[in-house]
């Protein structure tokens, strides 16, 4: 039986990574937390494949909006640093994502995806899950899908600025209009 996650401290992570300069890095949840910045974690199955890179180019493509709402985004697959760099590297034309705003982490011993629920084990690859982590490491949000469809950037940080607003938030709630 699945363990509930929302309302608990997110698991821990630190995790190499492709940072935006394209150097070699690390990223972690506890580095977010000590600079007080929420955390948008998403998994994706992996590079150089059809649907992820539309997701993924579309979230850097509104970084600024998450910058602006003290949110860092991190996004994970379970192929390596330097797959991500050769994607990274290659043309949005061609497939490839070009120029990312955020770092693109690499779970190449499925630690991270398995501590979120996401590993698909026998295929050793990702479901497309999303988490919103609060700057004290709470987890807010958990959606997954299924690998064929691809996230909304525009539901994301609706959600995240619900979450900010610390306030009760009606169905189809949008910034700007009042709480419960």
């Amino acid at each position: 039986m699945a363990e509930r996650m929302v309302g608990k401290q997110a698991p821990r992570f630190e995790m190499d990574a492709v940072l935006p300069n394209k150097e070699f890095g690390k990223v972690s949840l506890e580095e977010n937390m000590k600079n007080d910045k929420w955390t948008v974690l998403f998994f994706y199955p992996m590079d150089f494949t059809f649907v992820c890179p539309t997701e993924i180019t579309a979230m850097s493509d509104r970084y600024d909006e998450f910058e602006d709402l003290d949110a860092e985004v991190i996004g994970v697959s379970t192929d390596t640093i330097h797959t991500h760099l050769a994607w990274i590297n290659t043309g949005r034309k061609e497939n490839g994502l070009g120029e990312l705003r955020y770092p693109l982490a690499a779970d190449t011993n499925h630690a991270v995806s398995r501590d979120y629920g996401v590993l698909i084990e026998e295929e050793g690859v990702a479901l497309r899950g999303l988490y919103i982590v609060n700057p004290e490491g709470e987890l807010q949000y958990q959606t997954v899908f299924h690998n064929n469809i691809g996230r909304d950037v525009e539901e994301t940080l609706r959600v995240l600025q619900a979450l900010q607003t610390g306030g009760l938030c009606p169905a189809n709630w949008k910034p700007g209009q009042k709480t419960l």
